[in-house]
């Protein structure tokens, strides 16, 4: 697997970030965009998305399941190779925010770009659908299982597949305020109003603030 920062040669301090900053991102936002290699406008798809990881805590493969009935199913057994996109916290930054009058807005984000090749697993679903509950309930466990389902469970289960995307290739950008200069980038952490943007500001700019 080959990890780049960012699509392009010009270095940037949005196009520096860590192993733990692409699972961290996956793991809070893991709806993704999946497009085979050739696709027409009908075969996207929004998937939630599990990070596995190797030893060293680095993103190796994203684990997830679709509808058999799926034409992303088709397409990727196929061709498995995709692109997967992940869109992270983000958001519009207002001249408001700040107090230098001759500011300009911003939009602040982070994304991923991810090359894998995608493996169907037979007979996963199971475990598929087990894992991404487990990481789903873990911030707000209500103790449901699959069993609460009874009879439906079983032709629920069939009429998916689950999926293992080994990752090729990583390209990420976390424009975040590391351009700001540090007084802007304080007016702009106590003032807007998304906490989640504002902690991965925080985050990327720990030595500033």
């Amino acid at each position: 697997m080959t990890e780049t920062r960012a699509a392009g040669d010009a270095p940037s301090p949005f196009d520096r970030f860590a192993a733990s900053d692409v699972v961290d991102l996956i793991g809070e936002y893991p709806m993704a965009w999946i497009t085979p290699r050739i696709a027409d406008a009908g075969l996207p798809s929004l998937l939630p998305l599990l990070a596995e990881t190797d030893g060293e805590g680095r993103l190796v493969a994203l684990v997830g399941h679709m509808a058999r009935r799926n034409p992303l199913h088709a397409a990727l057994a196929a061709d498995p190779r995709a692109l997967i996109l992940f869109t992270g916290p983000h958001g519009y930054v207002s001249p408001a925010r700040v107090s230098d009058p001759d500011w300009g807005p911003t939009w602040n984000y982070a994304q991923l770009r991810i090359e894998a090749d995608v493996r169907f697993v037979e007979n996963g679903g199971d475990a598929a659908l087990a894992q991404l509950l487990a990481a789903m309930e873990r911030s707000e466990p209500t103790g449901w299982t699959t069993e609460s389902l009874g009879a439906r469970y079983r032709p629920m289960e069939r009429a998916i597949i689950a999926f293992r995307a080994e990752a090729m290739r990583i390209e990420g950008r976390f424009k975040l305020g590391q351009d700001e200069r540090p007084e802007m980038l304080r007016d702009i952490l106590d003032r807007h109003p998304d906490a989640a943007l504002t902690r991965w500001m925080r985050r990327f700019n720990a030595d500033r603030v």
